[in-house]
C-alpha cells in the first residue's frame, strides 16, 4: 500500500547518524544523501528523513507512530538498544509481549531525537 515514509528533522546529519545506527540493526544500508534528505532504500519499501522544504521547523505528528517489522524479538532489542545508544528516548513500557485483537505482538518503542514515534514489531507465531 505505501511506496514511502517521509518524516522531518531539523537536523539532518543527527538524524542520519541516529537512523544508520538504528536502521542497521535491520539490516539496512546506510543512508544515500540527497541535498536537504535522506532516503533508506530496501526491496520492501523506502524510508526518508528530510528538513522541510518551506524552511519551518519540522515537528513530529502527535498521534503518529512509525513501525519498522522485526523478524524476532532478539532483533527488536537491539533495535531498542541501538536507538538508546544513538539518541532516541525510551518510551511506553520496556520491549516485550503485548496481546491485543492483531494477537501477540513482540514490541518496542522509542522516540527519536526530533520527537517522532518508532516502534520495533515482531509478530508472534
Amino acid at each position: 500500500m505505501f511506496s514511502h515514509i517521509m518524516i522531518g528533522t531539523n537536523d539532518l546529519k543527527r538524524a542520519k547518524t541516529f537512523y544508520d545506527a538504528l536502521l542497521g540493526t535491520l539490516g539496512v544500508p546506510p543512508a544515500h544523501v540527497d541535498g536537504h534528505r535522506i532516503f533508506y532504500m530496501t526491496s520492501k519499501g523506502v524510508f526518508s528523513v528530510s528538513e522541510p522544504i518551506n524552511g519551518e521547523p519540522a515537528t513530529h505528528a502527535n498521534g503518529g507512530t512509525i513501525g519498522f517489522s522485526c523478524e524476532t524479538p532478539e532483533q527488536a532489542d537491539a533495535w531498542h538498544a541501538a536507538g538508546i545508544a544513538a539518541g532516541a528516548t525510551p518510551i511506553e513500557e520496556p520491549p516485550g509481549i503485548r496481546a491485543g485483537p492483531a494477537g501477540q505482538l513482540y514490541l518496542a518503542y522509542l522516540r527519536d531525537p526530533d520527537g517522532n514515534k518508532l516502534c520495533a514489531l515482531h509478530r508472534v507465531q
